[in-house]
């Protein structure tokens, strides 16, 4: 079943965000041709008035399509125009050449009515389908259509995070010791499950306990496992009985800190609406500048190594769905939050790289060459596919070793 819910949650993410495009684009006045659950051929189909609904072959998202985001495209209408001018050409020539022929010359020529006809309503409808084609709305229409799709994966990360602080409340720091590192000052002496009474006689929140220990500093330079020159005394509850404690804290360049190498637990403490609003929009903010600090940062080792693709996110869901629902909900808000910032990096074919040539155009104050833009497409395509491969290599290298740690 895990299986299942991770797929069924990585398809939701992508159809909500294409319907979002879809949406828009019908709020606006833009002409959407076809709204497809999934890809690749038809399993079926139903047309509501101009626009396709169907549900295709290949279950992985969906798309939708609005006319006009390519300028070059060739319309439907367009084709019969075409046809029809060609068979009104005809039979403009027929009607020359058959001049003697009276009952003929009647067909051709209610033929010829009917045509012209036709060719009018044609070239009328293909002119109403141009005007509200995508590529001939006003620029902010253009960036309302481009930007709701990011928008919904924002919207579903915010709510199902808020929801979460609101059900679980928020994780604060207790007293009590959760683990200890093995060769640190704490492995010789505390256990999971002491509670810490003080620190050098410091016995307010957590916070102020660790800033009491960081306070201590190495007899010469703070060098990387260099030991504080004084103790610290450490009072702990173990058991129903009180014990004392004299450790040196170790200075960890890593972190730039000194530490006694033991970590306290948590709790969940009820929250208000407005609070598990701040929390979410903090922690959707700070995954947001992690997101975007590895993928600009792409080409350096390290970073690079953090980058994950489709293949990951799937496995990691996967996992989550097994574990606990509310690790679940988390990834899926992760990733539907990786989706949106990622879209709105801008370059084509991204959402962020119409949102960019559509800004571009105004304040240029004419259309942007459609050749110029397709350069940029071609440039911004590789960009995606190098860090596609990155994803996927990255992907196999953890499935291969250790796997991933959705803890």
């Amino acid at each position: 079943m895990p299986f299942v819910y991770a797929f069924l949650g990585f398809a939701a993410l992508i159809i909500l965000h294409e319907a979002g495009h879809f949406v828009a684009a019908k709020a606006v006045g833009m002409r959407v041709e076809r709204f497809s659950l999934f890809f690749g051929p038809m399993l079926l189909k139903k047309k509501w008035g101009e626009t396709e609904y169907g549900i295709a072959a290949i279950p992985l998202g969906g798309y939708v399509k609005i006319t006009g985001m390519n300028p070059r495209e060739e319309l439907a209408e367009e084709d019969e125009l075409k046809q029809l001018h060609a068979r009104l050409n005809e039979v403009r020539e027929e009607l020359e050449t058959n001049a003697q022929d009276a009952a003929r010359d009647e067909v051709l020529r209610t033929e010829h009515d009917a045509l012209n006809a036709r060719i009018r309503n044609v070239q009328s409808e293909l002119d109403a389908i141009r005007r509200r084609a995508y590529y001939n709305q006003k620029v902010w229409k253009r960036i309302v259509v481009i930007l709701a799709g990011p928008a919904v994966n924002l919207l579903i990360a915010f709510l199902i995070l808020w929801g979460l602080f609101l059900a679980n409340g928020e994780a604060v720091p207790t007293k009590r010791v959760f683990s200890v590192r093995t060769g640190t000052p704490a492995a010789r002496v505390l256990k999971p499950g002491d509670r810490i009474v003080s620190v050098d006689g410091v016995t307010g929140p957590t916070s102020a306990i660790q800033d009491e220990i960081r306070s201590h500093r190495c007899v010469s330079a703070q060098t990387d496992g260099c030991l504080a020159g004084t103790p610290v005394r450490v009072v702990v509850r173990r058991g129903g009985h009180m014990l004392t404690f004299a450790l040196r804290p170790r200075y960890v360049a890593k972190d730039g800190n000194m530490e006694l190498g033991f970590g306290f637990d948590t709790g969940q403490k009820p929250v208000s609406a407005g609070r598990a609003a701040s929390l979410t929009v903090t922690g959707l903010w700070t995954v947001t500048k992690s997101t975007v600090s590895v993928v600009a940062r792409i080409f350096e080792p390290q970073q690079r190594k953090q980058l994950h693709g489709v293949v990951g996110g799937y496995t990691v869901t996967e996992q989550s769905f097994s574990q606990s629902p509310t690790l679940a909900f988390q990834v899926l808000a992760l990733i539907s939050l990786s989706l949106a910032v990622i879209n709105l990096f801008p370059f084509l074919p991204l959402d962020g790289g119409h949102v960019f040539w559509a800004l571009a155009e105004k304040v240029r104050g004419k259309r942007i060459p459609f050749e110029v833009m397709e350069r940029a497409g071609v440039v911004g395509f590789a960009l995606i596919l190098i860090i596609f491969v990155i994803g996927l290599s990255n992907d196999i290298s953890t499935l291969t070793g250790s796997g991933f740690n959705v803890r």
